[in-house]
């Protein structure tokens, strides 16, 4: 990896466990979700960058791909601030969740991921198009890497659910 890609890779992950470690400590409400938003932002924009460094497209290449990769990453985009409101549901009224409730988070957060999926897989065909085999599946590797350190950040902010603790019926 070269120095460049290197020092592009340490600075997500700083900029990541940073900004997630701070959302986490301001607490729930309306500075919370700033701070979320904020973090979004930040991964969303190093994310591009991160991309360019790692795929060295050529001039035909990045033309055709970085209109689709923003359209792209507007429809993960939407399901990742999907995922973002359940996470918030659930932080928000953990304390107190019933069974139902819990059940209906662990739904809607599955069905968020099925369609996360079903985006990944629908645009493949269409970055094939643009781009050799070997480059979309760097696209999709650097994509998932990305993810997991996000989600990596996100779960350790999260609490788990205490199963032996008496909670409502609803």
């Amino acid at each position: 990896m070269s120095n460049a890609r290197l020092l592009l890779t340490a600075t997500l992950v700083c900029v990541l466990s940073g900004a997630a470690a701070r959302a986490a400590d301001t607490g729930a409400g309306a500075e919370s979700q700033t701070q979320q938003r904020i973090l979004l932002d930040t991964i969303r924009a190093h994310r591009k960058a991160l991309l360019a460094v790692n795929l060295q497209l050529s001039a035909e290449e990045a033309k055709d791909f970085w209109p689709l990769y923003d359209r792209y990453q507007t429809e993960i985009n939407a399901i990742g601030d999907r995922v973002a409101a359940i996470i918030d549901d659930y932080i928000a009224s953990f304390r107190d969740l019933s069974n139902d409730k819990a059940l209906q988070l662990t739904e809607s957060y599955l069905a968020a991921e099925v369609e996360r999926v079903q985006v990944r897989r629908a645009y493949l065909a269409e970055f094939a198009k643009i781009l050799p085999g070997r480059t979309a599946a760097r696209f999709y590797q650097i994509e998932n890497k990305m993810d997991a350190v996000l989600r990596y950040d996100v779960a350790a902010t999260i609490p788990v659910v205490d199963e032996k603790r008496d909670t409502p019926a609803k």
